[in-house]
């Protein structure tokens, strides 16, 4: 009892040292108006001139100065921008989240999804269903339907997670030095599976598949929003009950054990969180790189490393951050689309170097 309460006031000495929690309260205040900012520019963004004004002034019983153009504005907004503004925000959340999760259970702010495999996984079901779907595969794409993608990438980020964990895992503890070096092979497995669909695909899954794997919202629609949308709320609602683990497993898995945190239960619920919203997000998005690690970390810089303003703070940068790479690659070549991969990973990838440049001397915190 001495024990726990002795760790217990170790945390909150550090706190008290080095309390932002008037930074964290503020980033979670002014984010969410950042937020509202890029869903407003996605809704107003976009090779069609629909205008939601047109939709608005309906609403206000005005007359549109064109009932052809209220039709074409309706269907662009309802049918088009708005389900990828909500496929945004989700993708943007639970990626941010999932990055934010796995550097927290690892402790090492450049821990990934990536890392462990999960993302690979989630990659080789979706490959699999778009090479093999109309052959091998055909009665489960039958089956399943319009669901079929979103389906199989989640199921792939969830097996390859059962795996990990699975190997990992030896007498009800679980090593994460092994976890990871496991992450890395079973990613490089699925990786070599995925590049053989890829070199036995055509040429029209090939283009498909190329532009699918560098990222994009394009395909976003009501259906994908249903199938994919569920899952990774389920997931953002559970983070909010790991934040007093996440802040306990700082100190160490064995500290964390004396302050009442049952760390094999919370690791393995973690690691399933990341799972749902990384396979999910993957099915409908694609590859979409960085999300996981430059937003978690440009917050703990700035707000500190306290989990309970983290988090939210996190899926508000995240969604914000995606919808604004999705305007960029709306405009950047417009009418044509640029995949938002490829936006996020020239903003991500000097940023992931000088993570490492600025913490070459020690990774872990």
């Amino acid at each position: 009892m001495s024990s726990v309460m002795t760790m217990a006031g170790v945390i909150r000495q550090r706190r008290e040292a080095g309390d932002r929690s008037h930074l964290g309260r503020a980033a979670v205040l002014v984010l969410a108006v950042v937020l509202v900012l890029a869903m407003v520019l996605s809704m107003t963004t976009g090779a069609s001139g629909a205008s939601a004004w047109t939709i608005l002034k309906g609403w206000l019983g005005m007359a549109p100065a064109s009932e052809l153009d209220a039709v074409r504005d309706y269907a662009v907004i309802y049918n088009i921008r708005l389900p990828r503004m909500i496929l945004g925000v989700l993708i943007g959340a639970g990626l941010a989240v999932s990055g934010l999760l796995m550097q927290g259970l690892f402790r090492n702010p450049l821990a990934d999804p990536g890392l462990v495999g999960v993302s690979a996984g989630a990659s080789l079901g979706a490959v699999g269903i778009i090479v093999l779907g109309t052959t091998v595969l055909a009665p489960l794409t039958a089956l399943l339907g319009i669901y079929s993608l979103q389906l199989a990438s989640f199921f792939g980020g969830l097996v390859t997670t059962f795996i990990l964990y699975r190997v990992a895992t030896r007498s009800g503890q679980t090593a994460i030095a092994t976890m990871l070096l496991a992450g890395i092979a079973i990613g490089a497995l699925a990786g070599a599976v995925t590049g053989v669909l890829v070199y036995v695909a055509t040429d029209v899954q090939l283009r498909d598949l190329t532009f699918w794997g560098l990222g994009s919202l394009s395909g976003a629609n009501w259906v994908k929003v249903a199938a994919s949308g569920p899952i990774i709320l389920a997931a953002l609602a559970v983070s909010p009950f790991l934040a007093k683990g996440l802040n306990a497993m700082t100190l160490g898995e064995a500290t964390a054990a004396h302050l009442g945190i049952p760390v094999q239960r919370f690791k393995l619920v973690t690691i399933v969180a990341v799972a749902a919203a990384t396979g999910a997000s993957v099915a409908v998005s694609g590859g979409i790189g960085f999300v996981g690690i430059v937003v978690p970390h440009l917050l703990r810089l700035v707000i500190g490393p306290d989990h309970r303003y983290l988090l939210p703070a996190t899926a508000l940068l995240g969604a914000s951050f995606l919808l604004f790479a999705d305007a960029i690659s709306r405009l950047i070549v417009a009418p044509a689309e640029m995949p938002i991969g490829i936006i996020t990973a020239a903003f991500g990838g000097p940023f992931f170097l000088w993570i490492l440049l600025r913490r070459r001397s020690a990774f872990a915190w």
